[in-house]
């Protein structure tokens, strides 16, 4: 699997911030795909002792959620940690990770945001648009926005908004706890990928494809020994 559209990863953070204003420019937020047969799911974990990375990248069967392929890749850092522009960091690595899916998945969910972030343009955004795929964002926090608590019963959210701008939901998958942040990221709207989301759910917080691509990207990191 090939990133459709590519830029360069060598940029300064300025340079960086004024790469994004062009990719927003390229956001689809309409739904882009006519079927859902296989989703993937995507994480990255870093090193606590050096600048070591390592990306996870997962292939399900949908509705079903068998494991169909597993690809990984762990390299080094080399974009520093400024919050708003994580993708210029952590988006190397998961292109390297995507580059050997033989098995392309219709749907991606990213541990992360979608257009829930200042410049519209969070991680499953800015992959979506590179990797021309349908992408949703699933952050276990708030990065911008304002929202009234949803109701405790599961499946229940409440809309994100940033000054009247609808730009997620905050979804309760699980009765009496934390609810997660769903935005849409790129070829896709809100209510399919809340739709998607809540299919993806296994009895946890999480979806599963991103709750098993955070399981194994850690085990992938603690292993390490080089």
């Amino acid at each position: 699997m090939k990133p459709v559209f590519s830029h360069s990863w060598d940029v300064s953070p300025q340079e960086a911030s004024k790469l994004q204003e062009e990719l927003r420019k390229r956001i689809i937020l309409k739904k882009g795909f006519s079927k859902t047969e296989r989703i993937a799911g995507a994480d990255i974990s870093f090193s606590k002792k050096s600048n070591r990375a390592y990306a996870v990248v997962i292939v399900f069967s949908f509705p079903e959620l068998k494991i169909l392929e597993e690809q990984r890749a762990i390299g080094s850092l080399k974009f520093p940690y400024i919050p708003g522009l994580l993708t210029f960091r952590e988006g190397p690595l998961l292109v390297e990770a995507f580059k050997k899916i033989k098995i392309e998945p219709d749907v991606i969910i990213f541990d992360g945001q979608g257009i829930a972030h200042p410049k519209r343009l969070g991680l499953a955004t800015h992959m979506g648009i590179l990797l021309d795929k349908p992408t949703i964002g699933c952050a276990k926090s708030k990065l911008i926005g304002t929202y009234q608590e949803p109701e405790r019963e599961k499946g229940s959210y409440s809309l994100l908004k940033d000054d009247g701008e609808i730009i997620g939901a905050v979804l309760r998958t699980k009765e009496d706890i934390s609810p997660i942040f769903v935005s849409p990221g790129h070829r896709i709207d809100l209510k399919s990928s809340i739709e998607i989301v809540l299919k993806c759910l296994r009895g946890y917080r999480l979806p599963e494809p991103t709750r098993q691509a955070h399981l194994l990207v850690n085990r992938l990191r603690t292993q390490d020994r080089s």
